[in-house]
């Protein structure tokens, strides 16, 4: 049973409308805290969230049983740990311990009462019950809040700024030999937990010197392989057949023994079905070091992986001297002139030309547009050609030589000055990656895209915070003055 929030109030608990924000602070942490105040006590955008979050969390489940986190406080939780770039641990530190946390939460206690405390994990379980779509939707609802707070007219269009960077995966640099050792010891991990449910299993007497030889000869694989002089082919070679022969040994040995392993238990079938995994790409990674290091084949890009653990990472090169590689996702962000950022698209072995469409498709049905600047990846004549049907003013250099219309196009005053305009987006990439979508800690699929859509609904946040206690500091500044005034008449 979960309730959006305790409306009832205990003795010496302070309601989240008298929450203590410092309107002269300039901490991220402070403005986010004053952002979500402001949505909880405002009945439009409170319903909206706790709406969307209803449709998701409380979906098909009972009005009755143990009491579950409140709804406000897994939205709370969710966007500190990415407003903060912070970790469960300090979250559950802050949880139990913050006063302006836990006010605008609404579960701070007067000295003397009891508190209200959170443990780490019930803290990972309820955050974790959000997914990518759902916190799309509660950005659209900070984005319209977002525009409120902003705009002083509700008519006035937006100016567009679209951009990518790299949000990283949390791997190691991978080869493929140390790939081979990664799914290696993998197989004699699971092998383990199947050993100490069947204990009785025979041939793993000496499994910790399997995976001490099999860690040996990868390392001296990659010293071969690092270092130079005479003869560094056929030193590599020489490590890599001792490596492989190692390699394919193991392989054998649990392909004969997989059939002999019992089921006792559903977490036996689990475990066996991870250990067929790790054993194909065992056999994968095999075939790969050969045919690189003994053939010297060049492997094709498309059957290269780069992570056993986080298979969708990617090898992004986008043309930088420093990084030249990153290993992650790309993710093309669009914010306006307020510098939100009113849409959000991770790209799924995308180029940047090829959304465009995609994204003009999402955005024109949802704001007026009055100019929109894209840098040169963005660049298909069709795809400008298509936003100009649309849009008034369309920024869109050109890769490579322009003819002698489209100098004059890109030399016009208004076409310059947007395009100057355009690098407050790279700001906002900045202080993205500052926020924690430099790289995302989380594991899996699912937990990257909800973890990039949060970092984004928390630096929307944010910046709505910041404007808000500006406004708030004119106010006092206004409220001050008037009463000196009333003095000195």
């Amino acid at each position: 049973m979960r309730k959006r929030f305790e409306q009832q109030l205990r003795i010496g608990q302070f309601p989240i409308s008298e929450a203590e924000i410092n309107p002269k602070s300039r901490d991220a942490y402070v403005h986010l805290m004053r952002a979500l105040k402001e949505i909880f006590i405002t009945p439009k955008y409170n319903e909206k969230i706790f709406s969307i979050l209803e449709n998701k969390i409380l979906s098909g489940k009972k009005s009755t049983g143990r009491r579950g986190m409140d709804l406000w406080h897994i939205f709370v939780l969710a966007q500190v740990r990415l407003g903060l770039n912070t970790n469960y641990d300090r979250l559950e530190t802050m949880a139990n311990g913050d006063h302006m946390l836990r006010s605008v939460m609404g579960v701070e206690m007067d000295a003397g009462f009891e508190k209200q405390k959170f443990e780490y994990q019930q803290i990972v379980d309820n955050v974790n019950l959000l997914d990518n779509k759902t916190v799309e939707k509660l950005n659209a609802v900070i984005i319209e809040f977002g525009h409120g707070v902003f705009k002083k007219k509700e008519a006035e269009p937006l100016l567009l700024k679209t951009d990518s960077f790299v949000v990283e995966s949390n791997v190691h640099f991978p080869t493929d030999y140390n790939l081979l050792y990664d799914c290696g010891r993998k197989c004699l991990d699971v092998t383990g937990h199947l050993l100490k449910a069947n204990p009785n299993i025979p041939g793993w007497r000496k499994i910790k010197n399997w995976r001490r030889d099999l860690k040996c000869k990868m390392r001296n694989l990659g010293k071969a392989s690092s270092s130079g002089g005479k003869y560094k082919q056929d030193r590599m070679k020489k490590a890599a057949r001792e490596y492989l022969s190692k390699a394919r040994a193991l392989s054998s040995k649990l392909g004969n023994n997989l059939v002999e392993i019992p089921i006792n238990a559903q977490k036996d079938l689990l475990l066996l079905v991870q250990l067929e995994m790790y054993l194909q790409l065992l056999n994968k990674h095999i075939d790969l070091v050969e045919r690189r290091i003994i053939k010297g084949e060049k492997i094709p890009h498309h059957e290269k992986l780069f992570s056993i653990f986080e298979d969708y990472t990617e090898w992004i090169q986008k043309g930088k001297l420093r990084p030249n590689v990153e290993l992650g996702k790309k993710v093309s962000i669009t914010s306006d002139q307020y510098n939100l950022i009113v849409d959000y698209k991770i790209m799924e072995h995308e180029s940047d030309s090829e959304i465009v469409i995609e994204l003009a498709d999402n955005l024109i049905q949802k704001f007026a547009i009055q100019s929109w600047s894209f840098d040169k990846g963005y660049y298909k004549k069709i795809n400008k050609e298509l936003l100009q049907l649309c849009i008034p003013h369309v920024v869109m250099p050109k890769k490579g030589k322009s003819n002698q219309q489209e100098k004059q196009e890109e030399s016009q005053a208004k076409f310059v000055k947007t395009r100057c305009q355009h690098s407050a987006v790279e700001s906002n990439i900045n202080e993205l990656e500052h926020r924690g979508l430099d790289r995302c800690p989380d594991r899996g699929k699912p937990h990257f895209y909800r973890y990039t859509g949060l970092g984004v609904c928390s630096y929307n946040l944010r910046k709505i915070g910041a404007r808000l206690i500006d406004q708030d500091r004119k106010e006092a500044k206004l409220a001050q003055n008037v009463r000196l005034r009333k003095i000195r008449a």
